[in-house]
């Protein structure tokens, strides 16, 4: 068999008319030159009509179907007008024969192996004549060649959205919203003419198209019927991608089952799905608004989080007794300006068995008005992060660190006879340095190494040496700290002399002299990353309400998990201590009296107080556990080991860490009814908070923030070896050689 094409002119139309079954089959491509109609009607089923006098024979009572590769559950509307003069069409039905004609999943169309059409038709088209077919040729492999012009949507048919006199509706916005669901639908532009609360008039927004409804209201109800339905369309559909009547409210009811389910459903992806469902491209600051709309009916919006915040403080302090919740505004015009929370189940764990280490730390919130989230963390016997304190602040200052920490003190002053005497780790910024020395004046505070070797970092941009400064920190002994800094000043002198301007007490486990229990970095923000970052672009009472359910879920899980522990220490710790069971085995002990032990090792000698629990290694001391020499010296006179260490490592004192309840807080709805005939409620009431004047700056956000030691900093001058210039490299050197 000859292959032969189908060729359709400038001029000619393609029109496959409704209940005309079209298959497509394997070999023969489907190309749609300029200017030609391929319509298919709502069923998707269309006869190949190929002239006046010719009949198409396709097997014995098969339909004909058009399938494109893909099967769609719900019914798309695939209307192309294309050409002006001439049409390919039959009214007759086909023969019935063998030969089938189906489109594969490469859209190509094409007629079936075996299948042979007529010999007498062939089809030939030129730009001014009807089909017509050439009875020496057949068509096994022959090719239709139609492009598709460019247009974009077409109106068809969509009996969910039919529209008929008669029909009735609750009220008036009701009918707004289905008239608009079905222009949407059924892709035509409608234009108001007249809308009000009795009456509602529209036509096509397309010039020239008869289209024309009028809907009014019933006497003496609320309900709404279309009276009149003019002529149908003859406009063929709209020419463009977006939609006139595709509104942010559109966007927003559209979605709205899909954020209560997801709130993180992202703007991209709305426009994504639109596109999919409904053949609409809308701009991204559409489907952000109508995100943006649904989220402040599900979350209440900014400025509401901040007048209610009193209200909310008495929430927490009546739900959760003992808890310490406090607002601030400004004085003069009762803006906001500071947020302080601390719950009773916290304050009592941190204070009866955490370690008496706290790290302070920050993050930027990311809400419409901005503000910075101060966080005091403490560590359980675990190593696990103990939140213990929140605050909420206009703007981070050297001012509000102090308020901060004093907020902080005076927690710690009223629930406990004997404060504690804490080491505190932060970057030691101006502002913490201040309010550490005011408030905690016995504390040893030290730098949290993970913003001094961040700073490193930047500056030397070597892995080698900021690994050497790990190792340095990590050191026990002054000597070995002592030989990591030459390590360092061997590959550069400028990396040892950064590192010898900060005195080695604040930062390195040699001379530090608080106990750290082997926490070098306080790393509360990259640690609660996970959905701390998520919440702090919340509505404020939302963002607190996020940290208290964390909480509480972290107490509860916690509690629950260590009733399962059989050990006497923690899980970390007993790892820990059965570590320094393998390495005594294969020490030597000497004991000099009933508490003074001699153990060698390979690694020399050292000296092992039990009754002061120390050793000459530093190990015992710094992280509250025997090391391997005091573990060695205690199984030579049958000590237990369990009973020699810190008590925050002991089970039984985790368990008391989360032995208290952080209780869930009553829908804001219910907050009137709970407080009536308090007194203090009364009064948070009639307090109104204002939203600060921060307003979030145009733009993208910074991703990482700006450590404060890098503040004012100058910035190192690089120079270009090729050029001998400064300001570049020699990799980006534009240089004429």
């Amino acid at each position: 068999m000859a292959n032969h094409d189908l060729i359709l002119g400038q001029s000619h139309n393609l029109a496959l008319r409704q209940n005309q079954p079209l298959v497509l089959g394997h070999d023969h491509n489907l190309g749609l030159t300029q200017n030609h109609d391929l319509e298919l009607g709502q069923t998707h089923e269309r006869h190949l009509g190929l002239g006046q006098d010719h009949d198409l024979g396709l097997g014995h009572s098969h339909d004909h179907e058009l399938d494109l590769g893909q099967r769609h559950d719900q019914e798309e509307d695939v209307g192309h007008s294309y050409g002006h003069d001439n049409e390919l069409a039959n009214d007759r039905k086909p023969d019935h024969g063998d030969n089938e004609l189906a489109l594969s999943e490469h859209n190509e169309l094409t007629v079936s192996e075996n299948q042979d059409l007529d010999d007498s038709l062939a089809l030939a088209v030129d730009d001014s004549q009807e089909m017509g077919i050439d009875p020496a040729r057949d068509l096994q492999h022959s090719q239709i060649v139609v492009s598709l012009p460019p247009v974009l949507q077409v109106r068809n048919s969509n009996p969910t959205y039919e529209l008929a006199v008669g029909q009735e509706f609750p009220d008036v916005k009701s009918c707004r919203r289905a008239l608009r669901d079905a222009a949407i639908a059924l892709h035509f532009e409608m234009q108001t003419i007249k809308s009000d609360k009795t009456r509602f008039t529209a036509k096509c927004a397309s010039e020239g198209c008869p289209w024309r409804i009028h809907a009014a209201k019933l006497p003496g109800v609320p309900t709404f019927t279309i009276r009149t339905i003019h002529e149908t369309h003859t406009c063929g559909g709209i020419a463009h991608l977006g939609h006139q009547q595709a509104s942010v409210q559109w966007v927003a009811n559209t979605v709205e089952q899909r954020l209560r389910e997801n709130p993180n459903y992202k703007p991209k992806e709305i426009l994504e799905e639109i596109h999919r469902v409904h053949g609409i491209t809308l701009s991204y600051k559409q489907a952000w608004r109508g995100k943006e709309r649904i989220m402040a009916a599900m979350r209440g919006s900014f400025e509401e989080g901040y007048r209610l915040l009193p209200q909310y403080c008495e929430q927490i302090k009546r739900t959760n007794p003992g808890s310490i919740a406090s607002v601030y505004g400004n004085p003069t015009d009762n803006c906001f300006q500071r947020l302080f929370i601390s719950f009773q189940a916290s304050i009592y764990g941190f204070l009866n068995a955490c370690r008496p280490l706290l790290g302070l730390d920050r993050t930027y919130l990311k809400s419409k008005y901005l503000g910075t989230l101060l966080l005091a963390t403490g560590f359980d016997g675990d190593g696990a992060l103990f939140p213990l304190a929140f605050g909420v602040v206009d703007e981070e200052n050297d001012e509000n660190w102090m308020w901060f920490l004093s907020e902080l003190h005076n927690l710690l002053e009223i629930n406990t006879e004997n404060m504690p005497r804490l080491t505190i780790l932060s970057d030691r910024q101006k502002g913490v340095v201040d309010g550490v020395e005011a408030n905690f004046p016995t504390a040893f505070h030290g730098f949290c190494m993970r913003h001094l070797s961040e700073s490193f970092r930047k500056e030397f941009n070597n892995t080698m040496l900021v690994n050497l400064l790990w190792e340095a920190a990590h050191a026990l002994t002054v000597i070995e700290f002592e030989a990591k800094i030459l390590e360092i000043e061997e590959i550069s002198q400028d990396a040892a002399y950064w590192i010898r301007r900060i005195p080695p007490r604040l930062w390195a486990t040699a001379y530090f002299e608080g106990t750290r229990f082997g926490h070098l970095t306080a790393n509360i923000v990259e640690s609660l990353n996970s959905w701390i970052l998520e919440a702090s672009g919340l509505p404020i009472i939302q963002m607190m309400e996020c940290i208290r359910r964390q909480l509480m879920t972290w107490f509860n899980e916690r509690r629950e998990t260590s009733m399962q522990w059989t050990s006497i220490l923690v899980p970390s710790a007993e790892r820990r201590v059965a570590e320094a069971l393998e390495y005594a085995r294969t020490y030597q002990v000497l004991r000099a009296n009933e508490a003074e032990f001699e153990v060698i090792s390979r690694e020399g000698t050292n000296i092992v107080d039990i009754r002061n629990r120390c050793c000459l290694c530093r190990g015992w001391q710094l992280y509250g556990l025997p090391c391997a020499h005091a573990v060695a010296a205690l199984l030579s006179c049958r000590q237990n080991v369990h009973r020699f260490t810190e008590s925050c490592f002991t089970v039984a004192t985790y368990r008391k860490a989360y032995s208290q309840t952080i209780h869930p807080i009553p829908d804001k709805s219910l907050w009137k009814e709970l407080s009536e005939g308090d007194p203090n409620a009364n009064k948070a009431v009639q307090v109104v908070i204002h939203p600060p004047k921060s307003l979030k700056p145009p733009g993208r956000p910074r991703k990482k923030r700006v450590r404060a030691e890098d503040r004012g900093r100058e910035k190192r001058v690089v120079h270009c070896s090729r050029c001998n210039q400064t300001g570049h490299f020699r990799t980006t050197c534009a240089a004429p050689i």
